[in-house]
């Protein structure tokens, strides 16, 4: 115990010198008696060599005169420009640093003042002392001995500080990057094609990776990549067999991976338990935007994330610490993958691989049972043993932390060759210098943001984090049809709680002025629209809204259309409202507060889906219809005790009759002969839930610029999750007060008529 004391004595009198150097003192007089752990110095990253980093520079931006003065030689140290070159990369960006064009990313403007202060930074400089801290030595001294004695802080005012470490400017970000952080000024740039990404995580020098597909929730599932295991050539998904193997292994002996993330969930629904609740659902809409061959997959690796509201990202930062390797951030352009980056990067990890023994005195067991007999009560009894399982923990953290891996076997410290050029032909650039407090890529609402992979490594050899630029949506985009000073208007930046249109017969709703148009097709039927959208929606005939829309009319609305856009409009198609959403929109009557009526029982039937609009967000669109003549409610009839057998059996006669009419006929492709027919639904024996294959559906059409950007999903019934929670009558704690209006309006005197 006593040389715990002693250890704890010596780190408190070298902190007090380290923060009366720093903080002015007087200001916070309790820091010296607080106490603290021993500062983390970070070491000097040996990725790179300074030849390396020189030539490199050299052969990007030869023949600069400007340059001469920031590429200093390390065999000049003396040189008045510092110690200090441009960085290989722009840590906002990923850019390839430059000086020559200003117009591309990456360029370095060398008088700019955070620039000139990184490059002209001497560590050798000693820091200028604080008049406060002048100021308290001066008053220290005046004091008498036996008094500062007494207050303990005699030892601490005579000795001399030791001497500061300066750590340094940070890195500066590229002019581009300056630009669209303080003025939001920049250009796009062009986005890679999936089999550049593929070819770029073929140059992994990990052997274990795992790739983190990002997907946006405003638009869910249109920025998914559907091919993209296929592409990357990584193992299926694991299917819901219970036996069956998940395969991770790749070519050489590596690992790849696959995790779904699902950006942006406070977008959804208000309450983060509400979110939860919707992952069921996600699963089947992300069976069905995979395809067939990943109908029956498995999908646990889904994350229905929020960076702003912080939900679920502590657990994807401990999947990502845990392990280890490269993680690569997969996705399409404005799906969140630099906010993300920022929120789940393990930063401030893995500083210090001391031993336990050196951190603290591991207690033994003679130790311990001494300490439990000291106990006086059982509060003193409950604090020793809570102070002995807080010891545990830390031991057990300690020892969990990762150890540095040899130079010849990491591939993150690996020196390059002195007097050789890095390979101008690689898709990877090589990783950040590392810091348990590194710049982050750059997070902007600018689609093509990320000019080139961004490696930032993390817990000291244990792995890197890896942003790679954003796939390219439809071609062209979306924004290009719209103005300018509109483009921020397409991004869903809040949660919106939809307000309820109805679309009766030649009716129609129009977005953002004309930029979509949705018009029923069914005739006599009433549409109910919640448009989940940042544009303005608007309701009006149909005529005035095709001539709004092809701006051949003048319609009064603000529209938010470039001219000349109108003969561009085209139909998305037609969509039928085949999922069946009568238990979810019927109201009070199907509800488990008041009706709790089956669906199958009402007379009528709720159809309804979502009309996906491509970077924006969707449309909930639903109406009801009447039960077909005759019709008569399951519950009331009496049911045969033989039915399941009977509907059996009429299934499989209905499905023989195909066969024999198809054969009769001699039509069919190789497969209808071999006797393998139907639908998806009808080869498995399934049918998707709520969906219904009925020509009786209703059905709406779509119109948008060139017929593109439209989707078409499960309904979500988001027009449900928002509003007040409904609160059971016997868990409300008072009567509701009564409304005074009628009360109000029987006051008022009559005015004499």
């Amino acid at each position: 115990m006593r040389s715990a004391f002693r250890h704890t004595s010596r780190i408190f009198k070298a902190e007090s010198h380290h923060l009366s150097s720093t903080v002015p003192v007087f200001l916070c007089p309790a820091l010296l008696r607080a106490h603290a752990t021993s500062p983390f110095r970070p070491q000097t990253s040996r990725s790179f060599s300074q030849h390396t980093r020189a030539s490199q520079h050299a052969a990007t931006i030869a023949n600069d005169a400007d340059l001469s003065g920031a590429q200093v030689s390390k065999d000049a140290p003396d040189s008045s420009i510092g110690h200090h070159h441009l960085p290989l990369c722009c840590p906002g960006c990923g850019a390839i640093s430059q000086v020559r064009d200003k117009k591309e990313a990456g360029y370095y403007d060398l008088d700019r003042r955070h620039v000139k202060g990184y490059l002209e930074f001497d560590p050798t400089a000693k820091k200028e002392e604080h008049h406060e801290d002048t100021l308290y030595k001066d008053v220290i001294k005046q004091i008498d001995p036996e008094l500062l004695e007494e207050m303990g802080m005699n030892q601490i005012s005579q000795e001399p500080p030791p001497p500061e470490e300066n750590q340094g400017p940070q890195t500066p970000v590229c002019d581009r990057c300056h630009n669209l952080i303080h003025h939001r000024i920049g250009t796009p740039i062009y986005h890679p094609s999936i089999e550049a990404i593929h070819q770029t995580i073929a140059e992994s020098p990990h052997r274990r990776n795992h790739i983190y597909h990002v997907v946006d929730a405003a638009d869910f599932p249109l920025s998914l990549v559907p091919n993209l295991t296929t592409t990357l050539r990584i193992p299926k998904l694991r299917t819901q067999n219970r036996r069956a193997r998940h395969k991770g292994w790749v070519g050489e002996g590596r690992i790849a991976e696959i995790s779904f993330i699902i950006t942006r969930a406070d977008l959804l629904a208000p309450l983060k338990e509400q979110v939860d609740k919707l992952l069921p659902y996600m699963q089947n809409v992300l069976r069905d935007a995979l395809g067939h061959a990943n109908s029956k997959a498995r999908l646990g690796n889904i994350y229905l994330v929020s960076a702003k509201r912080g939900w679920w990202t502590k657990k994807v930062k401990e999947d990502i610490w845990d392990r280890g390797g490269a993680g690569w951030m997969v996705g399409k352009v404005n799906v969140g993958k630099s906010n993300l980056f920022e929120v789940v990067f393990p930063k401030g990890r893995g500083a210090d691989y001391q031993d336990v023994q050196a951190l603290q005195k591991i207690r033994s067991a003679e130790e311990r049972e001494a300490m439990l007999n000291r106990a006086t009560s059982l509060d003193d009894l409950a604090k020793i043993q809570q102070q002995l399982l807080k010891e545990d923990a830390e031991i057990a953290r300690i020892r969990n932390q990762p150890t540095p891996l040899p130079q010849e076997d990491n591939p993150l410290d690996r020196d390059q060759p002195e007097g050789e050029d890095l390979d101008p032909e690689a898709l990877l650039p090589p990783p950040q210098p590392y810091a348990p407090y590194p710049v982050l890529p750059l997070a902007s609402s600018l689609p093509g943001t990320t000019a080139s992979p961004i490696r930032i490594p993390y817990g000291r050899n244990r792995g890197e984090l890896i942003d790679l630029p954003g796939l390219a949506r439809t071609n062209p985009e979306l924004t290009t049809f719209v103005k300018p000073e509109h483009h921020s208007d397409l991004v869903m930046t809040h949660r919106i709680t939809a307000t309820r249109h109805v679309l009766k017969p030649s009716q129609s709703l129009i977005l953002g002025g004309g930029l979509i148009r949705i018009t029923p097709v069914t005739p006599d039927v009433i549409f109910l629209v919640h448009p989940f959208v940042p544009i303005h929606p608007h309701v009006t005939h149909t005529e005035k809204a095709m001539g709004a829309q092809t701006q051949t009319r003048d319609s009064g609305l603000d529209s938010i259309l470039l001219p000349s856009i109108g003969p561009k409009m085209a139909s998305a198609g037609r969509f039928k409202l085949k999922w069946d959403a009568t238990r979810s929109l019927a109201g009070p009557l199907t509800s488990r507060f008041a009706g709790k009526m089956k669906p199958e029982n009402l007379a009528f039937r709720v159809w309804s889906c979502d009309i996906l609009i491509e970077g924006v967000g969707w449309v909930e669109v639903s109406a009801q219809t009447r039960r077909p003549r005759g019709w008569k409610p399951v519950g009331m009839a009496k049911k045969n005790p033989n039915h399941a057998r009977i509907e059996k059996e009429r299934v499989r006669a209905e499905k023989e009759k195909k066969l024999q009419d198809k054969f009769a006929s001699g039509g069919g492709d190789a497969f209808d002969q071999a006797g393998v027919t139907g639908t998806r639904e009808e080869k498995e024996g399934l049918e998707d839930e709520g969906e219904v294959a009925d020509d009786m559906c209703p059905e709406i059409e779509v119109f948008s610029p060139l017929g593109k950007y439209i989707g078409v999903r499960q309904p979500m019934c988001g027009s449900v999750l928002g509003g007040p929670k409904y609160v059971s009558s016997r868990e409300r704690k008072a009567r509701p007060m009564r409304s005074m209006v009628s009360v109000k309006r029987q006051r008022k005197p009559r005015t004499a008529s």
